[in-house]
Parts: C-alpha cells; sequence; structure tokens
C-alpha cells in the first residue's frame, strides 16, 4: 500500500507510515503500553496495529511482555538509537541553528561549550548590528558575570566547577572568594534553571544584553550553550520578548535531536 499523493509531498510507504506511527507512540509514552492504547495512539483499529505489532516484533523494534502483554520498544530500537546518538555531533547541529538563530533574530550568536577553564565560545556568528564585545573562538566566559557562563554553571556538576576555578584562580586564597562569591548567586543559578533561561542587562560588558539557554543530551548533561547577543538599545532583553522565546526554543530543539528528554 502507498499514500496517495499530496501536492507537495513525495510518495511513500503507508505502511511504514503506520508502523512509524506505532513507534513513535511508544517512543514518547512515559512507559510500556496496552494494545488499545497504541492503536488510538496510531489512528487505527486494535486488530491493524497487532498485525503491525507482529512484524515490528520480528524485527527487534518491539517487544510484548509476556505475563502483562504490554508492549515497549524492542532491542533494535535501542541499537539504532545508540547508533544514532553515536554519530551526532553537538556542535555541529548547533552552529547551523545558531546561525538561523542570527538570520532570525538580526541579533549576533554564540555556541559555548565546558572547557578546562569553564565556558569557553567554539563558535561565533556576527550579525550585521555592530557590537563592543570581545568575543571570539576561545573565549572564556565568566562563571556567573555573563549570560552563557550561568547558563552552563547552573547546570556544572560541583567537579567541574571547582576545576574551572583552580584553572582559573591557581592561588587559594582567590579561589576561596571565588567560591564565596558563586555561593552567594545560588539564587540566580537556581532561577536559570527553573526558566531554562539565563539573561545578561548592560552587564559585563555595557551596552550589550544577551539570552543564553542549555543545551542537553540524552543523558541530561548540558553540553553546550547558545547565546543570542546585541546592543542594549536594539535588544529587548523581558523575558517574555520573542528574543528569548527563540533562544530558549532553539535549544530545545537541539536538545530533542541529542536524545533529550524533559520529563518535567
Amino acid at each position: 500500500m502507498v499514500n496517495k499523493l499530496v501536492k507537495g509531498q513525495q510518495r511513500g510507504v503507508q505502511s511504514i507510515d503506520v508502523g512509524g506511527r506505532l513507534l513513535q507512540a511508544l517512543a514518547r509514552s512515559h512507559g510500556s503500553m496496552m494494545l488499545k492504547e497504541l492503536a488510538e495512539a496510531a489512528e487505527i483499529s486494535a486488530a491493524q496495529a497487532h498485525t503491525y505489532l507482529v512484524s515490528l516484533g520480528r524485527l527487534g523494534l518491539i517487544a510484548q511482555d509476556a505475563t502483562t502483554g504490554r508492549y515497549d520498544l524492542g532491542p533494535f530500537a535501542l541499537e539504532l538509537g545508540l547508533v544514532s546518538l553515536n554519530r551526532l555531533d553537538p556542535v555541529r547541529l548547533a552552529t547551523a541553528a545558531v546561525f538561523d538563530l542570527a538570520q532570525r533574530t538580526q541579533q549576533s550568536t554564540a555556541i559555548a561549550v565546558w572547557g578546562n577553564f569553564g565556558p569557553t565560545i567554539v563558535r561565533f556568528e556576527q550579525s550585521v548590528r555592530p557590537i563592543h564585545v570581545n568575543m571570539r573562538t576561545g573565549t572564556v566566559m565568566a562563571l556567573t558575570d555573563t549570560a552563557t557562563g550561568f547558563a552552563l554553571t547552573a547546570h556544572a556538576n560541583a567537579a567541574a566547577i571547582e576545576s574551572a576555578l583552580a584553572a582559573t584562580h591557581p592561588d587559594e586564597a582567590t579561589r576561596k572568594q571565588a567560591r564565596a562569591a558563586l555561593k552567594q548567586k545560588e539564587a540566580l543559578l537556581v532561577d536559570v534553571r527553573t526558566r531554562g533561561l539565563s539573561r545578561a542587562q548592560g552587564h559585563p560588558v555595557p551596552g550589550v544584553s544577551a539570552f543564553s539557554a542549555p543545551v542537553f543530551d540524552h543523558t541530561g548533561n548540558a553540553v553546550l550553550a547558545i547565546t543570542a547577543l546585541g546592543p542594549t538599545a536594539d535588544f529587548d532583553s523581558t523575558w517574555t520578548s520573542p528574543i528569548a522565546a527563540d533562544v530558549k526554543q532553539t535549544a530545545a530543539t537541539l536538545s530533542e535531536r541529542l536524545g533529550y528528554l524533559d520529563r518535567t
């Protein structure tokens, strides 16, 4: 069976489309599902769903619990997922995304990862609007004085933070002061985790504002942050601004591509 062509669509195999809907239903569920639930999710009859599930089971894409009769993803589905995740390059995916973000917002954009010294810029996309900021590949951002720093520090583990502090503050006295300053900003870090977004408004660089959001991988680790920044006079830095929404949605889309499942 093949799909009837809709203008603008390519011809596809209808049976694969239906089987795909069953797999999507299992992937999006919080656990195993009964036959009736799966059929409803795929918008087909239970009898038709059963036929498809038999074939998917033979391929190892689904598995049925012999005791409860419930269906879940099978071993081959897990293998496909792991292979796909291993082939993903977070920075490569994010590079295309932040370029598009820059085009939509008409603001500069950047990608940062957690390096030996803390949040480190690995990509920078300059917009047509000039900004007076020294941001280039290799620039290390302050842990909690920048939007990018806040976005990654809020989700970094204690060992990673301590390692960054040791690298940037070689002597124990200044490192102790840095720990104390970081502790004083815990409420702000909690706010970043709650919002899924951090913000800078003319600080630490006068006249430059920014939004930054973390991107998570399939293990729930923040693997990078994407940032949009621009002249404060032309940058809507309210939490409900279109720029804020776009940065957050772009990060969420990237996280989904990397296999992150937000269960909140």
